[in-house]
Parts: structure tokens; sequence; C-alpha cells
């Protein structure tokens, strides 16, 4: 099939791999256009951008994607099927224009985590699995039936990182079943239970800063779940830190964010519930480091107040 791709970020790079190895015809790439990024400001392209360019593939990069122009230039290439891994919303009139559609990776099990977190929100509320979905686009956000599923673990020392990178090879193995099952008019859509439906919102900043008065368990989730990006902070004596790792521990909290103990290698804070031991920091201005560097840095003792 003449396919579309359309993506912005790196989990979406095993898919175009798979695609660009079979035996479809991948005959453009739509994505974001390039942005000035990193201290430089250096203008770059997208992953997407990025492969696209790098694999002499067609490339669109668009900022809005209700121009006649690219809708022009999209009927014009005369695609079968859209594949669309984390991008924007498409309007009808691109909805439209493929003979078979528009196909989607999402990174849950739907109707499960519809939205744009949903790897994040899954480590965030502690679950012990997840998965991926293919499904066929339609107007409503992550609505459509369900292609092919697959379920995935998740593991205790999981982040959002390398949770998303299992799911993005995952997904990518899926979507050429999929295709061909598409091509060939073997299909079985299943309709989303919508009394399932549960909501993965956008992560936003505003949700970094940590709350010690959470448990242990809850804290030592949200910062797996928004680790990388864009990271769970705190204050230590005026000054911002990231916690970028954690281990639970149970053990008689006092004050919620009051140093309990530390170590050579670790500093255990009281929670709202339960203990939990601090593993690679970042204070602001500086790069991640272990707590054990950390400590060596700078003057702590049981006592100090995290807040």
């Amino acid at each position: 099939m003449r396919i579309i791709f359309m993506g912005n970020p790196q989990f979406a790079i095993p898919t175009l791999n798979v695609l660009n190895q079979s035996h479809h015809d991948l005959i453009g790439i739509v994505s974001n256009p390039p942005k000035p990024i990193g201290r430089g400001k250096q203008t770059r392209s997208t992953s997407v951008g990025r492969f696209a360019k790098e694999n002499s593939i067609f490339l669109i990069e668009v900022d809005s994607l209700r121009s006649n122009g690219l809708i022009e230039k999209i009927a014009g290439l005369n695609p079968d099927i859209f594949v669309i891994v984390a991008f924007k919303i498409l309007p009808e009139k691109l909805l439209s224009l493929p003979r078979f559609g528009s196909i989607n990776l999402h990174a849950s099990l739907l109707p499960k985590y519809r939205g744009a977190g949903p790897i994040q929100w899954a480590l965030m509320n502690g679950d012990k699995k997840t998965g991926v979905t293919i499904f066929q686009l339609k107007k409503e956000v992550d609505a459509g039936n369900i292609l092919m599923q697959r379920e995935i673990l998740i593991k205790p020392k999981d982040d959002m990182l390398s949770l998303g990178n299992r799911i993005s090879q995952e997904g990518a193995q899926l979507i050429p079943i999929v295709l061909d099952n598409i091509e060939q008019g073997k299909v079985d859509p299943i309709t989303q239970d919508e009394s399932m439906i549960s909501l993965a919102p956008k992560i936003t900043k505003s949700m970094s800063e940590i709350n010690w008065n959470w448990s242990n368990t809850k804290i030592h989730n949200w910062i797996r779940g928004l680790n990388p990006y864009p990271g769970m902070y705190t204050y230590f004596k005026g000054r911002r830190v990231r916690i970028y790792k954690t281990l639970p521990l149970k053990g008689q909290a006092k004050t919620p964010g009051q140093v309990m103990e530390f170590s050579k290698n670790s500093i255990t804070i009281s929670t709202g519930y339960n203990l939990l031991q601090i593993l690679e920091i970042q204070v602001e201005g500086k790069r991640r480091m272990s707590s054990k560097e950390f400590i060596n840095g700078i003057d702590i003792r049981p006592g100090d107040i995290f807040k």
C-alpha cells in the first residue's frame, strides 16, 4: 500500500524503520517544522523529520494541517492509508483522503488512557501492566475501532523513557501486520467499550513539584512517570533540585520532607506515609548525579527539610 506517515518524536522512529523496510511503499512523511532547540537555540527538525531527510523520503514539514495547499499536496500523492504515531489531531478533510482511512498507534490498552500522556499516567498510577493499541482513526480523539492490541508488563524500575521504548518497539511490530490485514480484507474491528474509558491528560510543568505529604509510593510513581521529562522537583536549602530515581521504604514517617538518615550512597526522607530513599538527584545548574555525589558536595544532616 501507498503510505503517508505522520508523527514527530523519537517514539515514532521504530515504526518508521519497520515501514521503510517493509514491502509497503512509504511515499511521504508529514511532521512539524524545524524549531530552535537547546541552549544554543539551533534550529532542528523533529526526530521524524530527520529520519525522512536521512533516508531520502519525501518530507512535508507544516504547522497547520488545515491549509488547502497541504491537502492538495497530500491528495496528489494518492495515498492508500495514513499511519500516525504521536502527532496532531487530523481535520476531517485530511481524514477523508486515503481510501483505507488512517490508523494510529496509541501507547495504552484502549479505551484505557485516552489522551496525550498514556505512558506517564500508567506509571504515575502504579499500574502493573499497560500495552499498545493500533486503531482506526475517526474524528473523536482515541475513539476509533481497535484493530490490534498487545499487553506489556510494567517493570518495577521502569520510567517513562524505558517503558516508552518498549511500547514503541512492540507497536512497530504490529503495524505491518495490521496493514497486511487491511490490504487483504482480513480486519475484524472491535468497538471500544465506552464504559471502560479512562483519560490520560497532557502532562504540564505545573504537575512537577513534589508534594511530600503524599505517600512514598505515590511520590515514587510520579517520579518514574515524569522521568526524564519534565522531571519532579523540590527545594533544599533554597535551591531547586530535581529527583530522578527513588526507592520506597517502610518506616516510621515524621515531618514530610524531613531527612531521616543518609549513608554514603543514599538519602532517606520522610513522606506522608512511610519513607523514600533518594538515589539520583540534580541541583539546579549542575548535572544529574548519584546521591553519593550530592552528599559529598553539600552540607546535609538528619532533620534537614526538603520542601
